[in-house]
């Protein structure tokens, strides 16, 4: 019986992308010894395997999902395979698993049941905002995605700005495409003036933009954001 294994596999951060440039081979060579992958949804499991195996092999390969519907009881049972000495990967929409994703309970359990875990590195739009926006790195924290509804967005936002003045640290929370523009309208009112701001757009694509500015200075020349994926960061 071969060693329980489940590998925790990244994802471009754009489908539109080529994986070459931006996943490690040893992404496609874990892909080859799997009996099955777990993902947020079956469209995007396929999607990702097509990019390493033939068609017949991946229309074969079992899929399990994994997204917020999943109920902690239930997910033991996608890591019984694994328990039986199979090998299984599980890969998120975009990005790294168990970052604003779904997996991080699974792999708890999986370490519970001492099944090994094997994380292999890739793309991260936190970590590449952080790097890119110029801001503290040293001290941050990631709040993933904020409130949806107005009011207690806005008092979210201006608690960030009070915490980041206070222990001179970054700030970092995410939004999906859809309310980008909406979130960056929210912090523009929401904090101080004095507040340095990082947008970061469509890392990884062509178009990426990554600006810093002070509030006071978006608030005279703002960006125009279109559908996009976001990264906001904040400090002072």
């Amino acid at each position: 019986m071969s060693e329980p294994l489940l590998y925790l596999l990244p994802n471009l951060l754009d489908e539109e992308l080529p994986h070459e440039p931006f996943l490690p081979i040893s992404v496609a060579n874990a892909v080859l010894t799997l009996n099955g992958l777990i993902a947020e949804s079956e469209k995007s499991a396929r999607r990702f395997l097509r990019r390493f195996v033939g068609h017949d092999q991946m229309a074969a390969m079992p899929i399990e999902l994994l997204n917020e519907h999943t109920r902690i009881e239930d997910m033991a049972r996608l890591l019984d395979p694994i328990a039986k000495g199979q090998v299984w990967g599980i890969v998120s929409d975009a990005g790294l698993p168990c970052i604003a994703d779904p997996g991080a309970p699974l792999v708890r359990l999986a370490n519970e049941r001492g099944i090994r875990v094997v994380a292999i590195p890739g793309p991260c739009s936190l970590i590449l905002a952080l790097q890119l926006s110029g801001l503290n790195a040293q001290r941050f924290a990631f709040h993933g995605y904020l409130p949806r509804d107005r009011e207690p967005l806005l008092q979210r936002l201006r608690h960030l700005g009070k915490v980041s003045s206070q222990d001179d640290s970054t700030q970092v929370w995410i939004e999906a495409p859809y309310r980008s523009a909406k979130m960056f309208e929210a912090a523009l009112e929401a904090l101080q003036p004095n507040t340095a701001l990082c947008v970061a757009l469509s890392l990884t694509l062509a178009r990426q933009r990554v600006c810093t500015r002070k509030v006071s200075e978006w608030r005279k020349q703002p960006i125009s954001i279109e559908k996009e994926p976001a990264v906001f960061l904040a400090t002072h």
